[in-house]
């Protein structure tokens, strides 16, 4: 075997680990890699900020369920991936960060462009690494792989001293890995546990399905749909979970929490058994803790044995991966539906109807306006086109909400948001991770203008790459759910919300060589998406909407998901 570089043994494990693509930036501690890219087939993606190379990279991995990758150099190139690092970690996102460190011998001297990586990064990642000997890069590299995307999946950070990318040595591929002290997995259930939960199951009267992002992190889609059908049970999604169920599935409710469907809260206030998976009891979800589900026993299935009971005491807990979990408890449902398949069918069918009825009687509502662009109307347009085959990617805010009420998703790993984290700025760069996996894809970037400001500089990305990103800004000319909260909690007093300085989209487009258009009236959006969609490329639609429009319903702060504040009725048509 030739001697290989540290450099090189490391884009060699890259490459080996079936990595397709790397989102990063240079800088002179990473310069050694940089040139083994040059003459390597490994696809790299210059972004123009870190902190969405890690973006980029979960974009990827969300829309695929692989190991997303993203590099950096020593010191501010590793401290702006953090927050990205962070977000993936709170998200369940497997990704796999290299970074470059200082030499050795000016670890802990104040070296240029020097930062304790692996100290800052500890907290943010599932797992992270300081290699400083060239004979443990390659397995360092190909545990961060295993790590990343086994179990829980998680953001798992590879950092490198200088020295050890230009030192040599044999480079020795991978075998069977080998077993990692201290991380053990257990994905498949124990049999009691799965007894336990058909027990808890047939003897449910209002059963309700809540299912998370680790029901789409681990495929477990169709054994979700297969579990609703055996009980009739209704199902509410996180926002992590939307494309679970698809959309149109008649055991499908809305979302649920804060910004949710009224059927899919008032469901969750009413059920005698509250069946989670995947699911965390996020407090956006849960609302007040001791008024969530209060009249219901708890069956949990998650990966993480941790998460069991952390929040909310379950009743039955079963640890294991969610789609081998869900498939046990569907064959032994099925195995005992003659015997136990009866037990309080009459209740179960009666609690289905009244769900339903009440989803049909209380849909998200607004009221239209001839003369303004209702951010509502926006989405339903835009769902028109994308037909729940679209990958959509979102920031944080207003717009993520109407995206998430109005906006159907037919299977899994369409939806992409920040949702743990909720970092602005998210949704742009993870939609050029999106395209780059997907690129046969129609992807549709939606962002406040808030949140698009700080992704502003990858417009560069995406023209220098040819990126065939729909870009459609919601533009009200606020920071709209920080003035939401002010507007309803606050008298009024909008504080620091306003951007008034947001820049001529079409001068914008123009500077990137992307074409752009503004559009602020409602019998004008049709043509402008029709325009935008019908662009082989990039295009940016910045659409101005009604500025104080609130998303309901929404349950306060502190407040329990039953008490939600509803939209204000829109008025009945003339002569109804």
């Amino acid at each position: 075997m030739a001697l290989m570089t540290g450099a090189q043994i490391l884009v060699e494990s890259l490459a080996r680990e079936g990595a397709e693509v790397v989102f990063g930036y240079p800088g002179g501690v990473t310069l050694p890699v940089y040139d083994v890219f040059y003459d390597h087939p490994l696809r790299h993606v210059l972004v123009r900020h870190e902190e969405n190379a890690a973006f980029a990279a979960q974009g990827f991995a969300r829309a695929t369920g692989k190991v997303g990758v993203c590099m950096a150099t020593s010191g501010p190139g590793a401290t702006n991936l953090t927050t990205g690092l962070v977000d993936a970690l709170m998200d369940s996102i497997p990704i796999v960060a290299i970074t470059g460190q200082v030499p050795q011998s000016l670890i802990g001297r104040d070296a240029f462009q020097e930062a304790d990586t692996f100290g800052i990064t500890r907290s943010a990642t599932k797992h992270n690494y300081l290699v400083k000997d060239i004979d443990k890069l390659a397995q360092a590299v190909h545990e961060a792989f295993y790590i990343a995307g086994s179990g829980r999946p998680g953001p798992v950070l590879v950092d490198v001293t200088k020295d050890v990318l230009l030192s040599k040595t044999h480079y020795e591929a991978a075998g069977k890995m080998r077993p990692l002290r201290g991380y053990g997995l257990q994905l498949t259930p124990e049999s009691a546990a799965v007894e336990a939960a058909v027990d808890f199951l047939w003897g449910a009267e209002r059963p309700y399905i809540y299912a998370g992002g680790g029901v789409i992190a681990s495929g477990a889609h169709e054994e979700l749909v297969r579990l609703s059908e055996i009980l009739g049970a209704p199902v509410a999604h996180t926002v992590m979970g939307l494309g679970a169920m698809p959309t149109g599935h008649p055991n499908f409710i809305s979302m649920l929490g804060m910004h949710g469907g009224y059927a899919a809260n008032m469901g969750v206030t009413e059920c005698d058994a509250l069946i989670g998976v995947g699911v965390r009891f996020d407090d956006r979800v849960t609302g007040r803790l001791d008024a969530f589900a209060p009249n219901a026993r708890v069956l949990h299935v998650d990966v993480d044995e941790a998460e069991i009971s952390k929040n909310r005491r379950a009743d039955v807990g079963v640890v294991g991966d969610a789609k081998i979990v869900l498939r046990a408890i569907n064959e032994r449902l099925e195995a005992t539906r003659a015997e136990r398949g009866g037990e309080n069918l009459t209740a179960r069918r009666a609690w289905m109807d009244r769900i339903r009825v009440m989803k049909a009687e209380n849909p998200f509502v607004y009221t239209p306006s001839q003369d303004e662009i209702k951010p509502q109307f926006l989405m339903e347009k835009l769902d028109e086109i994308a037909q729940g085959e679209a990958i959509v990617t979102v920031d944080v805010g207003q717009h993520q909400m109407w995206a998430a009420q109005y906006m159907r998703f037919n299977r899994p790993r369409l939806w992409q948001s920040s949702s743990g984290l909720g970092s602005m700025g998210f949704g742009l760069p993870a939609s050029m991770g999106a395209v780059v996996a997907c690129p046969q894809k129609t992807v549709i970037s939606i962002v406040g203008d808030g949140g698009f400001m700080m992704a502003l500089p990858e417009l560069g990305t995406i023209a220098s790459n040819g990126l065939p990103i729909k870009i459609v800004v919601m533009n009200n000319g606020t920071l709209g759910m920080v003035r939401q909260w002010q507007q309803l909690f606050f008298n009024k007093r909008y504080s620091q919300v306003e951007i008034s300085s947001f820049p001529n989209a079409e001068l914008l487009g123009a500077a990137f060589g992307i074409p752009a258009r503004t559009v602020d009236k409602p019998a004008d959006l049709d043509g402008a998406l029709k325009e935008a969609f019908f662009e082989a490329g990039p295009y940016l639609l910045n659409v101005k909407v009604a500025p104080e429009e609130c998303v309901y319903p929404m349950v306060p702060a502190g407040g329990a998901v039953n008490e939600m504040i509803l939209a204000p009725q829109p008025p009945a048509p003339v002569g109804g």
